[in-house]
């Protein structure tokens, strides 16, 4: 069972800023972005570009994680 979210630092175009995400999320972001031979950082900027202004950027990187292994699933 997953324990409370840690807080992870991320530097988004040279801004610091942190995230609160469960560890196993945390993780397979990090999987991801190895994965895709691309700093986590790097994506981190991706996703919060993307996203809609009115949703956090933790729930943003949880869906972008739930939705990556879906697609790699299935």
């Amino acid at each position: 069972m997953s324990g409370p979210p840690r807080k992870h630092s991320l530097s988004l175009r040279g801004h610091r800023t942190s995230v609160s995400l469960e560890d196993e999320f945390w993780l397979a972001f990090r999987d991801i972005a190895t994965a895709d031979g691309r700093p986590i950082n790097d994506l981190a900027a991706e996703i919060d570009a993307a996203r809609d202004p009115r949703t956090g950027l933790a729930s943003a990187i949880r869906v972008f994680v739930l939705n990556r292994l879906r697609r790699d699933v299935g």
